[in-house]
């Protein structure tokens, strides 16, 4: 199992807005001793912005999230520790950008630029070892976002949230770069239930180490 512990060394946490990334990183990285890789929403220079104008700014936006995401990587691969990141360089390209672009918030010219870099930047680095995916429903993703009440998420709209939800769907289907770990959240609430992260903590052990 040592040998298994040293060579796994990045664990990703996919969803939708509102699904509990953030929640799950952090009880993962305590539980297992990894490094938490958060996303960072507070020093984002275009979040606020893009969710009042995305038209605007939603290329700018993308170009953010791909940059900050392959440095994670790339610390990731250069680091010695185990990481679990909140939140995926995938996602950026699979859900959120053809999205925009789908919805006519992001042009032709941008998202195909877009989706270029994403290829050749994705081509030099390597999958994680665990992809694990926060399946959830438009009603628990709401609630969720309520609970917290970041201001740049007031203007969220629920079409908005049902057409990534759709795109996270499509995608996770597909996915194929190595192993995947679906929890349902409309059905488990691990931020407030510990016999539930119990239960996502074996199926983790499970994935990872062949435990149960």
């Amino acid at each position: 199992m040592e040998q298994d512990e040293l060579r796994i060394k990045h664990i990703a946490i996919a969803g939708n807005i509102g699904s509990g990334k953030t929640t799950l990183t952090e009880k993962l990285a305590k539980n297992f001793g990894w490094e938490p890789h958060y996303e960072d929403v507070d020093n984002n220079p275009y979040l606020y912005d893009f969710y009042q104008d995305m038209p605007r700014w939603s290329f700018n936006l993308q170009i953010y999230f791909l940059n900050s995401r392959l440095k994670q990587i790339l610390d990731i691969k250069r680091g010695k520790k185990t990481v679990v990141q909140d939140r995926t360089i995938y996602e950026d390209a699979h859900i959120f950008a053809p999205n925009l672009h789908a919805m006519g918030l992001m042009d032709s010219r941008d998202y195909e630029n877009y989706k270029g870099i994403f290829a050749t930047l994705t081509s030099m680095v390597s999958p994680p070892d665990l992809m694990i995916y926060l399946k959830a429903g438009i009603p628990t993703l709401v609630n969720q976002i309520q609970k917290r009440g970041r201001e740049y998420e007031d203007n969220l709209r629920l079409d908005y949230l049902r057409r990534l939800n759709d795109y996270y769907e499509k995608w996770i289907e597909k996915y194929n770069l190595g192993r995947l770990l679906v929890i349902d959240i409309d059905k488990m609430n691990f931020a407030d239930n510990q016999e539930d992260l119990a239960e996502v903590v074996s199926r983790v052990n499970a994935e990872l180490f062949g435990l149960f």
